[in-house]
């Protein structure tokens, strides 16, 4: 079965053609990093005008790379939140057009569940249940992966996610956009033993996330030592508060998985291309005898070969959409 797979949630323009789910025929991303990076972050008008002159010729080059042409998909999948709602909506509009006129059915994918399935395009054994750490810059949660379509969440941020606090910092100390790959590069040149930040890890038990407590003792020591005139190294910060993010992440994804009987775990969304936490937490895992998945960093960013791999299980459990299907920005994941 051959799915056509769209992506606009953000800033990338993506169209990718997946074959039952797992073996990727094309992936074709055309990003937007330049256009907004002398802003300092994500534009949506922009985005969604870039969007509206990308989708065509995205979609057009991944039949090509593929050697396929219309009559050869099955099914058309389009990320429907969350994310911009301009920008969600190019690409689910495109979507229902594109399945009306070849008259083939429509798959409403949600952005976070597409990342989870991009461990499957890496790992052909990969097959549920497991235990997936979802990291991005709106989204860090813990789920329990309990079938293809069927999902619990098990923690979640309750304020600041992982990669928006990347970002946040990265912007504070001069890095500009996009923050979390610059604070990450610049983080590998510190010591991450300067600065004590705290970690907070809620009340015992808990599997919930906060970074804006650690978020706000960054900028208190910033500004700290601005007024007193102390001077500090930027990539000693860096790297001080990426530690202090990823021991939260690897202690909270290490309970979570102990509490669960849960002996296999993946990690996917924008900040698991972080390698620094790919090999924090795979080393911790594997000391509890714990398989340990990665999707390919190509396809930890928002690509989407990630949202036709997901389709795919939808369309398997008859989790179809019709011409009603609408852009949600703020797109409910599983069970929340």
């Amino acid at each position: 079965m051959n799915i056509l797979g769209i992506e606009t949630s953000c800033d990338e323009t993506s169209a990718s053609i997946v074959k039952d789910g797992r073996e990727v025929l094309s992936n074709v991303i055309n990003s937007q990093i330049d256009i907004h990076e002398k802003y300092g972050g994500v534009v949506p008008e922009i985005a969604s005008r870039n969007h509206l002159m990308n989708i065509p010729v995205v979609v057009e080059q991944a039949l090509k790379e593929a050697d396929l042409n219309f009559d050869d998909i099955d099914a058309i999948a389009v990320t429907n939140g969350p994310g911009l709602v301009g920008a969600l909506l190019v690409g689910v509009s495109y979507a229902k057009a594109l399945s009306s006129a070849l008259n083939i059915p429509l798959i409403g994918v949600n952005h976070l569940e597409g990342h989870i399935a991009a461990n499957y395009i890496k790992a052909k054994e990969l097959e549920p249940p497991f235990l997936c750490l979802v990291v991005s810059g709106g989204h860090t949660h813990l789920i329990l992966v309990k079938d293809y379509t069927d999902f619990e969440i098990l923690g979640r941020s309750i304020d600041d996610a992982a990669g928006e606090a990347f970002d946040k910092i990265a912007r504070v100390i001069g890095l500009g956009y996009p923050g979390g790959p610059k604070l990450e590069k610049l983080a590998r040149e510190g010591n991450k033993e300067a600065i004590d930040f705290p970690r907070v890890y809620m009340s015992p038990g808990s599997l919930d996330f906060s970074f804006s407590g650690l978020k706000s003792a960054v900028l208190n020591f910033l500004n700290n030592n601005k007024q007193k005139g102390i001077e500090y190294e930027p990539k000693d910060v860096a790297a001080s508060f990426q530690a202090a993010v990823l021991d939260v992440l690897t202690d909270k994804t290490l309970k979570a998985s102990k509490d669960n009987n849960i002996d296999i775990v993946a990690i996917a969304g924008g900040v698991s291309a972080n390698q620094a936490l790919r090999e924090q937490l795979e080393n911790a895992l594997k000391e509890e005898n714990i398989k340990f998945y990665s999707p390919d960093f190509i396809y930890s960013t928002d690509n989407a070969a990630m949202i036709a791999s997901q389709a795919y299980y939808n369309f398997k459990d008859n989790k179809l959409s019709d011409n009603h299907l609408d852009a949600t920005p703020n797109l409910k994941f599983g069970l929340d």
